[in-house]
């Protein structure tokens, strides 16, 4: 008894001391407060010794990289399945992530990113490590812990850039990703709104659907793969061994596990909150046009991009199309509504990529340097 009155006392006065919101969250998520504390812990004491900070830098990126980068790729499919186990969706999603990264490792000499890596910038094996890089994807996972779906591209491969000019260019084409995605969005479903949407408003899916979705799906995941996994791995070797291409695999199939059995966690609410995204068909069509984008985007250039922007370009185009067309059909959202909830996606990356430039003008001081006479200083 007097150990419970000592804890209701203290628990008392931290509600005193902090403010009721601020309380309410710490209570809610003091496991996850403590466990960004014991990792934050690891990254200080491991980045002195390269050959431990790679993988501890790994290994903190790979399953933050994925978490916040789910809802583009995998998030229509959760949110259009979820009636199918959980260990089903990971063994479809999960196999294919292992094909894909094979492929590449075989294809390329050990290189597991599709080349994204060989641009000028991120093309050399890091060989020693800051505080910081190693700690860059905690702050990944905090702002994913936010829901907020920032570039996993900027706040990682920014941290390892050794010019500024390998971030504009990061910067050029995924802002040219976001624009063109959100064109093919508002085009696409200013024309789809009153046929199909309206059709599949009223009408239950036919069997035939979930192999399309799942094709359509499973084709989208590879492709992000081949543009995202040099977010990950950027901290390793450009040409894995044997040993170090199976850890990597292994730990971000087991990764992907865990998210597909949290249900993408909380940062699905981006997807699950816009218009119609759970039913197969709408799911479908979003998902073959986000592929047929990342497809295009891959045979460009090399050049690392955020498929984040893409994949917000696209949801905010679709919203918007739908608002403008749907609104005798009650489909879509009001505008004021979905202009709202584009901005309020649109302001979190733009955090995200003030985040990014943060680090990487605290990690290199060539950056620095060259960031800071754009401002002529």
């Amino acid at each position: 008894m007097p150990q419970q009155d000592q804890r209701s006392q203290t628990n008392s006065l931290l509600q005193q001391l902090i403010p009721n919101g601020f309380y309410n969250i710490i209570k809610e998520e003091k496991v996850f407060i403590g466990l960004i504390g014991i990792f934050f812990f690891i990254a200080g004491v491991s980045f002195p010794h390269a050959h431990i900070a790679m993988w501890v830098g790994f290994f903190f990126a790979g399953y933050s990289a994925i978490a916040n980068d789910s809802i583009q790729t995998i998030g229509t499919f959760l949110a259009s399945n979820q009636e199918r186990p959980w260990w089903l969706l990971w063994l479809f999603i999960g196999g294919i992530f292992l094909i894909t990264v094979t492929t590449s490792w075989i294809l390329f000499d050990g290189d597991v990113s599709y080349q994204r890596l060989t641009s000028k910038g991120f093309d050399q094996t890091p060989t020693s490590f800051s505080f910081l890089q190693v700690a860059a994807p905690l702050f990944l996972l905090i702002l994913t812990r936010l829901r907020m779906p920032v570039s996993t591209t900027f706040l990682l491969l920014s941290s390892f850039a050794t010019s500024a000019s390998s971030i504009t260019g990061v910067l050029g084409k995924s802002l040219s990703g976001y624009f063109l995605a959100f064109a093919a969005g508002l085009i696409v479903w200013l024309l789809v709104t009153k046929t199909f949407e309206k059709r599949f408003s009223s009408t239950e899916p036919k069997k035939f659907w979930v192999p399309i979705q799942w094709l359509t799906s499973g084709s989208l995941w590879a492709v992000w793969v081949m543009q995202d996994a040099a977010n990950v791995a950027v901290y390793l070797p450009r040409s894995l061994n044997t040993t170090q291409f199976l850890s990597f695999a292994g730990f971000i199939f087991l990764g992907l596990g865990i998210l597909f059995y949290l249900r993408g966690d909380k940062i699905q609410r981006i997807v699950t909150e816009k218009s119609r995204v759970t039913d197969i068909r709408s799911a479908t069509i979003i998902d073959f046009i986000y592929a047929l984008l990342l497809t295009y985007k891959l045979t460009v250039s090399t050049v690392p991009m955020s498929t984040t922007w893409v994949f917000l370009g696209l949801l905010a185009g679709r919203e918007i199309g739908m608002s403008l067309t749907g609104k005798g059909i009650n489909l879509g959202m009001p505008l004021g509504k979905v202009l709202k909830m584009v901005f309020k996606d649109l302001s979190y990356a733009l955090f995200g990529l003030f985040v990014s430039i943060l680090l990487a003008i605290s990690i290199n001081e060539d950056v620095r340097r060259e960031i800071f006479s754009l401002f002529g200083f």
